[in-house]
């Protein structure tokens, strides 16, 4: 994926927020997440000089998501912050929206560091000199414009019913 990131996460995250007082703040939480698990594009590119995959770095691993939701939820018990937990929550559901979205079109190392099972629904085959084209001119590139459109339509109906 590459456009489509984002409106996921804000699809997502609006859902998820919906009637809740902090509705501003856990879209924001959402969105950030929802392209967190790219960051690992700096290391790719500034450190790694394209040597490895950058779905394959643990900022693409579900795992190692779920594990620190996990032990964020646990240390929000402990020290009694049970408000950040729809935090939390929808931290995550972006960031698995995310690596899902991915999923689609690349691979995904779902069970890692345990396990190198990977899924890949859809093959997009190399067919032009850059990279990128190849995913342009795909179909699967028209669900992504799916995506923003129809986050595109919530955000102006959110809008249009707040005024």
């Amino acid at each position: 994926m590459f456009i489509a990131h984002l409106p996921a996460g804000y699809l997502t995250a609006n859902l998820l927020a919906r009637k809740h007082k902090n509705r501003s703040s856990l879209i924001a939480v959402g969105l950030v997440c929802s392209i967190l698990p790219d960051f690992d594009l700096l290391w790719f590119y500034l450190v790694d000089n394209r040597q490895t995959a950058h779905h394959e770095y643990f900022f693409h691993w579900p795992l190692f998501w779920c594990f620190l939701a996990f032990a964020t939820w646990i240390l929000s018990w402990i020290l009694g912050q049970g408000q950040i937990r729809r935090y939390i929550l929808v931290a995550l559901t972006c960031l698995l929206v995310h690596m899902l979205l991915d999923s689609f079109a690349a691979e995904i190392y779902w069970l890692r560091p345990f396990s190198d099972f990977h899924l890949n629904a859809v093959e997009v085959p190399a067919k032009f000199e850059w990279w990128v084209w190849s995913f342009v001119f795909h179909w699967t590139f028209a669900v992504e414009i799916g995506i923003c459109l129809a986050a595109a339509i919530v955000f102006l109906r959110n809008k249009k019913n707040a005024i």
